[in-house]
């Protein structure tokens, strides 16, 4: 920690963390061997005994159960088994102790936290986090928040609440990012995905063999194969937005879950397609992708009201609201003197062009006067 308080006791200056993001979004498989000498260093620097088995698996999934599995009960393995996670049996007989999640991850994190905000004070602390895991942790926070998602969906609540328990290696890379020491902890994280530690056993599992992004960085299913690919390569197989190697895989649409094989259908897609999907959520991304515009003029709509101002058009979709749009004309002409069309989306409750024009200004109907126009 000494060469942290020294620069926090000076000006804090933006610093650029470009390692510790490549960690945090990593692909492929790392050294086994340093991932487990890290696990072993972070027992250590906490103050106990290293684990005497370490177990190795291939996702957080995995890993998820398989603490359940050597924590509970006989009836919650008979319940495991029931749904497909009978071939754990082959972990019975291990006894792991209890969970030291709190001595090697929490403890250090909050001595390391107290001691910097404490040299720095609340103010060098708060900018010094923003400029080193503030930057990087909004987008590591809402892979994880999928993957706890994913998982929860495979066992229910009883698998989500056991990746609470999970040390998050790589993706602890935003904190890990703003101090010095924690030596074990940053080695199993350049090395490993999340990790269950536990007195006598650690669950330690591997990085996703893909990931794919968006430009906002959120998870995006797209075509072809390869770490950080925002958009289609060609080959025109459509992979995960995450995978690991045992199968354990997230589909998502610009961050959105969806299911495997949806982005292929998009480039397909019919007003016909669209108003047949009962998904609400999945309909408007694909209305999103389709095109409002276009959904209007290949869906046979026709206007529901129309003034100077413009033309109101309303979309009916079973179970969800409407869309309701307002066709106006660009009051300013174009370099080659022509005037654009733009489609306003505005609430269901607006049942006259004016109205909703009005709203978009976010003034009453009353009070819109487009003859001042400008």
């Amino acid at each position: 920690m000494g060469r942290l308080m020294g620069r926090l006791a000076e000006t804090v200056e933006t610093v650029e963390t470009p390692a510790w993001d490549q960690v945090a979004f990593a692909t492929g498989e790392g050294d086994h061997d340093e991932a487990s000498a890290g696990v072993r260093l972070a027992y250590r620097e906490a103050g106990l005994r290293e684990p005497e088995v370490i177990v190795r698996l291939a996702s957080p999934a995995a890993g998820a159960i398989a603490a359940v599995w050597l924590l509970g009960t006989d009836e919650v393995r008979a319940a495991m088994e029931k749904i497909g996670f009978g071939r754990l049996r082959a972990l019975d007989g291990i006894d792991p102790g209890v969970s030291v999640r709190y001595e090697v991850r929490t403890v250090p994190w909050e001595s390391a936290r107290a001691e910097a905000s404490a040299a720095a004070g609340p103010a060098g602390w708060a900018r010094w986090w923003e400029d080193t895991g503030g930057r990087l942790w909004p987008r590591v926070d809402r892979l994880v928040t999928e993957i706890r998602r994913a998982i929860g969906d495979l066992g229910g609540d009883v698998l989500r609440q056991a990746t609470l328990d999970a040390v998050l290696g790589q993706h602890d890379a935003p904190w890990l990012s703003a101090f010095d020491g924690l030596d074990g902890l940053k080695r199993a994280a350049r090395h490993s995905g999340w990790w269950w530690p536990y007195e006598r056993v650690a669950i330690v599992t591997d990085r996703p063999v893909e990931l794919h992004l968006d430009d906002m960085g959120r998870l995006h299913s797209t075509f072809g194969s390869g770490p950080l690919d925002s958009g289609p390569s060609g080959s025109g197989t459509e992979a995960p937005a995450l995978a690991y190697a045992d199968g354990f895989a997230l589909h998502a649409w610009h961050g959105m879950p969806v299911p495997a094989g949806f982005g292929a259908t998009m480039s397909a897609l019919t007003p016909e397609r669209i108003r047949a999907e009962d998904n609400a959520e999945l309909r408007r991304v694909m209305l999103e992708h389709f095109g409002l515009d276009r959904y209007l003029a290949e869906s046979g709509a026709r206007p529901r009201h129309s003034d100077e101002t413009g033309v109101l058009w309303r979309i009916d979709l079973p179970g969800d609201e409407p869309v309701v749009m307002v066709e106006v004309v660009n009051s300013t002409p174009e370099p080659d003197g022509a005037r654009r069309t733009y489609f306003l989306r505005v609430p269901p409750w607006v049942t006259r062009a004016r109205e909703g024009v009005a709203w978009t200004f976010g003034v009453p109907e009353k009070d819109y006067r487009p003859e001042r126009e400008t």
